[in-house]
């Protein structure tokens, strides 16, 4: 068997400065041990657990902030940015899905570094007309290829809140609990390590007895994104079959999640240029 792991920065533990989150940050050579830490405790337990082989996807902001030297032997790690899925590039291989380090979606109260996908460029984003988080988004694009996603490990609040009432098969594992979105509690890297190891134990004991299921977006499927800036949505809605639906949204009807994934991360790129 093969499990796939997605891997985020902003829903690890301990990572709540700004200072964590780049190559050229004073902190991001802590965040990277971290996140590294864990998603070599997950591979390895998932190994004991009979799964060959892990595919790992980086999915942080340029996408290369895993340690490739401390990943088990077993761990096909995906790396780069942009790619085709983004933060779900390959997903379609494994068996079954695993998310690491997980923040909440932009505008939700009580989490830390909550954004939707980019920050900089959308506010928020509706997958016929639910309001999507990461999460919800990357659980859809594996649900469309019938892969089920088995466990949750970041936010808090993105665990009580989207995590809970889409996936509740899924096992949820928090990671951190906001103070602030720049402050959070997190248990000791040692506890961590051990609940994580306990989760996966669980996951796949879930996933085996058949509790685990894809979880899949109605098609067509109707993309509606509200932007941070009217030029973004200018340029968004130079699309082909795209509609302005306000100064600030445009909507378009995909035949599925995959496409409209893909239209998602164009339009994103594409504001991107603007500030060149």
């Amino acid at each position: 068997m093969k499990a796939y792991v997605s891997v985020d920065l902003e829903g690890m533990p301990h990572i709540v400065s700004r200072d964590h989150l780049a190559p050229s940050r004073p902190l991001f050579d802590e965040a990277r041990r971290i996140a590294t830490a864990l998603v070599a405790v997950a591979a390895e337990e998932l190994k004991a657990q009979g799964f060959e082989e892990v595919i790992v996807a980086d999915s942080h902001g340029a996408m290369v902030n895993l340690d490739v030297e401390e990943l088990p032997e077993h761990v096909e790690l995906v790396r780069g940015f942009p790619r085709p899925l983004s933060m779900v590039a390959g997903v379609e291989e494994a068996d079954a899905v695993l998310f690491l380090g997980y923040h909440a979606k932009f505008g939700t109260q009580g989490a830390v570094f909550d954004h939707t996908y980019s920050g900089r460029v959308l506010r928020s984003v509706y997958v016929n007309g639910v309001e999507a988080s990461e999460f919800l988004l990357n659980a859809y694009v594996a649900g469309h290829y019938s892969k089920p996603l088995i466990l949750v490990a970041g936010d808090e609040a993105l665990l009580e809140g989207d995590v809970a009432h889409h996936t509740p098969w899924a096992v949820r594992i928090p990671l951190k609990r906001s103070l602030s979105r720049y402050s959070a509690v997190s248990p000791s890297m040692r506890r961590i390590k051990a609940l994580l190891r306990e989760g996966v134990v669980e996951a796949v004991k879930r996933f085996r007895a058949g509790e685990a299921r894809p979880l899949r977006a109605s098609e067509p499927v109707t993309l509606r994104v509200v932007f941070q800036s009217t030029a973004y949505a200018d340029v968004a809605s130079l699309t082909p079959g795209a509609k302005r639906t306000s100064a600030l949204e445009v909507e378009y009807v995909a035949r599925n999640i995959v496409e409209a994934y893909r239209l998602l991360e164009l339009w994103v790129l594409a504001a991107y240029s603007l500030e060149r």
